[in-house]
């Protein structure tokens, strides 16, 4: 008997994403087969890549010359840092996005997060300077405090700049004088020796520390 002829199916084939042509050839198929993320779930992992492009992108020139990244990369980010316009930068951050898909994400998550974690400790430190100066130039109790906290300041220069600085006479609004400068410079010189000092000993070998005999 001859055979009856096979009817198509009427399986329809899968919708697909326009968005899904940005995607490599292999997540493209995974998607027809439902193998890869929903919809939703790639627009979250491009508005993620596109955040991170743009944090990439807000790192210090030294930093970024660090990285390997892809050379297509790092000219779209010095385009975006020449970029003036609020439409030209966005949508230079949207190609950003696209090409942070070649990139791998994990390298570039830990550069900025080392970085803003240096941001953060350099604003602390700043603001612990800030406080010491207004608190020396408030009263006289404060240089002892100080002496205590950091001896091996010059105590005669600082007590010297202090006194500048008190009696700078300065009308409202007018910048700071230069005694009131040099004191903070100093001040924050001042803690960060001290700090250096500090990691030193941190890091020094268990033979060069003191024994008892």
């Amino acid at each position: 008997m001859p055979r009856e002829p096979k009817h198509a199916s009427n399986r329809q084939a899968p919708e697909i994403d326009p968005e899904m042509d940005d995607l490599p050839l292999s997540k493209r198929q995974a998607a027809i087969d439902g193998l890869a993320p929903s919809r939703n779930e790639l627009k979250q992992q491009m508005q993620d890549l596109q955040e991170l492009g743009e944090a990439v992108a807000s790192l210090p020139v030294d930093r970024l010359d660090k990285l390997k990244i892809d050379e297509r990369l790092r000219d779209a980010i010095d385009e975006l840092r020449r970029t003036r316009s609020f439409e030209g930068k966005r949508r230079q951050i949207q190609y950003i996005g696209k090409l942070m898909k070649h990139e791998n994400p994990e390298p570039l998550r830990e550069a900025v997060a080392s970085y803003r974690v240096g941001s953060a400790t350099d604003t602390l430190a700043l603001h612990q300077a800030e406080y010491w100066r207004d608190q020396l130039l408030a009263g006289d109790d404060a240089m002892a405090n100080w002496v205590k906290e950091y001896p091996a300041t010059d105590v005669q220069q600082m007590r010297s700049l202090v006194r500048a600085a008190r009696k700078e006479k300065l009308e409202p609004g007018e910048r700071r004088g230069r005694a009131f400068r040099d004191l903070f410079k100093l001040v924050k010189d001042q803690m960060q020796s001290a700090s250096g000092d500090a990691a030193g000993e941190d890091d020094a070998p268990e033979s060069d520390l003191p024994h008892d005999d």
